[in-house]
């Protein structure tokens, strides 16, 4: 998927979120800044220099992304702050000595305004070897399976253990008392995942380029899981409870009316607004895959989630089932 950086604050953030990128880039870049309070710095005629534009268009940019550039280190150093950064400047190169304000910015705010620059062709040079670099790093520390880096997260495993406990559950409720042939485990299934994520499994798998022989919930995500897993054990109880109250299975209509109620739940809202968004940020990030029915729930992926999935605390599914501590978990889930 091409990712325009200049257009996109949502792609712009991902690549300023991911720390594991950002040590890459910097090392590769090697950019000579003033060393002050533990971090390279630049000023706007740093940058006007670097990327070979007027200081007049540094700061239009500052102006017009503002609360973007100060989110990510660019900010306006005064008092006993400039003073110093003057005192460790040893190049004494800094412009406007008298000046009673200075704007600063760090690496991560230098590479979020040449990401913006539209006037420089070095900038739209090293917004292209970012993108190389972002997605080297991706694929490194995923091992190359980012259809499956949900499996990295730790919580994964005991999510999905749990999840099929539940489907089992739901399962059995349909075969019991609901009155319709096979197709109705796919049906309700389906139904399932459209409420929760607003796709069927074929478009899900679509979207994610799964193989025939990839199981859907393999590659979901930890909080999609869950939410799956108590949809169906709330669901299977209400089809148990209202088929023991008409003594009866229950029709497809009359299941279906169970299944619109539950959809307007209230104490589902704000959970299935969570895994949509969750899902549909986090596949676009890591897996460059776009689920254009939850366009509209796209966010920048947080910190945190570079270093669940990609950090010192992910690992292989392989080499997570060799964990002790995750058996332990697994004993202690089959022993409830």
């Amino acid at each position: 998927m091409s990712k325009d950086l200049t257009n996109s604050d949502v792609h712009r953030q991902n690549i300023l979120n991911n720390p594991y990128a950002l040590e890459k880039i910097e090392a590769h870049l090697a950019f000579a800044g003033r060393s002050f309070e533990g971090e390279s710095v630049f000023t706007k005629a740093d940058l006007a220099s670097l990327f070979e534009v007027d200081e007049r268009t540094i700061e239009r940019y500052i102006a017009q992304h503002g609360d973007e550039l100060g989110k990510n280190g660019y900010r306006v150093l005064r008092g006993k702050s400039l003073k110093n950064l003057r005192l460790a400047d040893v190049s004494d190169t800094l412009v406007g000595d008298k000046a009673p304000s200075l704007g600063v910015f760090n690496f991560r705010a230098l590479l979020n305004i040449a990401m913006l620059l539209t006037e420089s062709e070095r900038a739209k040079a090293l917004r292209s070897r970012i993108l190389d670099i972002v997605m080297d790093v991706v694929a490194e520390k995923s091992g190359g399976h980012t259809q499956f880096i949900n499996q990295r997260d730790q919580d994964f495993l005991p999510a999905a253990y749990q999840e099929f406990s539940y489907r089992e559950t739901f399962t059995t409720a349909l075969s019991r008392h609901v009155d319709a042939g096979q197709f109705k485990y796919a049906t309700y299934t389906n139904k399932i995942y459209q409420i929760i994520f607003k796709e069927n499994a074929a478009e899900y798998r679509q979207v994610l380029k799964l193989g025939k022989n990839d199981r859907v919930r393999d590659s979901m995500y930890t909080e999609v899981l869950n939410l799956i897993a108590s949809f169906e054990n709330g669901i299977a109880t209400q089809i148990e409870q209202k088929a023991g109250v008409l003594g009866r299975k229950l029709s497809m209509q009359e299941t279906d009316e169970l299944f619109a109620q539950a959809e307007q739940n209230p104490f589902l809202q704000p959970l299935i607004h969570d895994a949509r968004t969750r899902m549909a940020s986090r596949d676009l990030c890591f897996r460059d895959a776009l689920h254009d029915k939850l366009h509209s729930y796209v966010q920048a992926v947080p910190k945190a989630d570079f270093e669940r999935f990609l950090g010192e605390t992910s690992k292989a599914l392989e080499d997570r089932l060799k964990d002790e501590e995750t058996l332990a978990v697994f004993k202690r889930l089959k022993d409830r």
